[in-house]
């Protein structure tokens, strides 16, 4: 790899995959362009890639040229996958992958690309993040793995980034390590990008601001809700472990969400079966375990229910 802290222009490929998000992949590449511009010299050349070499057309329906992967020489490659990551994989791709980081490559994943890293064995006892929206798939398919709710996270030849906004972040951090602070600073003002994040901010708005609720009880046994997916508690150990009456939880529940305590816990999981459907290889069966469905049947009456269509149909 060529050092960080020379004037030689290092080369960043950017693996596309199709659904990528256009949003995350203009955070990470125009930051770059800027920091050209800035420094009056090439730093940076940035490549759209592709596995065969042909276009790649994103989630919005934007057209990338790209150079196929094979033929790229390297310093830093980013893997940008989004929509159902898992689908995208292939044996050749994580042999690719692999060859790349053996040859001194610096390997990075945005979005749901970190799910592609995992699938190659690249993040195997490494510390990393992906996109909240993917961290369920990630972990159901690789138990062994725990991402970081961070917005990104350098860690040596490993970069993984959140992605939509988040890249801003990542590459500020990046170009600070090459260049310095201050020129970093100036390629973030370049953007207005005055608060630039620390690497361990959430990727999530709060609890209290994604349900519009400020009780504290309430918001701690949401939060248990949410980590406690597969085997649920019933309303007697949530009041328990809430420290309140099972008749105030109800009141609670009802005056704050207006709905009953099993209906919205419901509704967590069925929305994490949906999540799990929609980017991951499980069966039904397995996604049912998984949600604390008593089985496949039972979880498909009860995503009809709230969906309006079974899970073998949003699947589809």
């Amino acid at each position: 790899m060529i050092d960080q802290t020379s004037r030689v222009t290092q080369i960043i490929g950017f693996l596309l995959l199709p659904g990528f998000s256009l949003m995350s992949y203009a955070s990470a590449t125009e930051p770059l362009r800027a920091a050209n511009l800035l420094a009056g010299q090439a730093l940076y050349d940035v490549r759209p890639i592709s596995v065969d070499g042909t276009a790649v057309v994103s989630s919005s329906g934007a057209i990338i040229p790209c150079q196929r992967l094979d033929r790229s020489v390297l310093n830093i490659i980013f893997v940008c996958a989004g929509g159902n990551p898992a689908s995208q994989g292939s044996p050749a791709l994580s042999a690719a992958l692999r060859r790349l980081s053996r040859n001194g490559v610096r390997i990075g994943g945005i979005s749901g690309g970190p799910y592609l890293l995992a699938a190659a064995g690249l993040l195997d006892g490494r510390d990393f993040t992906v996109h909240w929206e993917h961290a369920a798939a990630i972990v159901e398919a690789f138990p062994q793995l725990s991402p970081r709710q961070a917005r990104f996270v350098l860690d040596g030849n490993r970069i993984s980034c959140g992605g939509g906004v988040a890249p801003l972040d990542m590459m500020h951090a990046l170009i600070s390590e090459r260049m310095g602070a201050d020129f970093a600073r100036r390629v973030s003002d370049w953007y207005l990008h005055t608060a630039v994040a620390e690497p361990l901010a959430p990727q999530r708005a709060s609890t209290a601001e994604r349900f519009g609720v400020s009780h504290p009880v309430l918001l701690n046994m949401l939060e248990k809700m949410e980590a406690a997916i597969e085997q649920p508690l019933d309303r007697s150990q949530m009041a328990v472990y809430a420290g309140v009456s099972k008749r105030h939880l109800d009141r609670l529940f009802s005056e704050h969400l207006n709905a009953s305590y099993s209906d919205a816990y419901r509704k967590f999981r069925l929305t994490h079966a949906r999540r799990l459907l929609q980017q991951s290889p499980l069966s039904i069966s397995e996604i049912a375990f998984a949600t604390g469905f008593s089985s496949a049947a039972h979880l498909s009456r009860c995503y009809s229910g709230l969906f309006g269509r079974s899970p073998k149909k949003d699947r589809a």
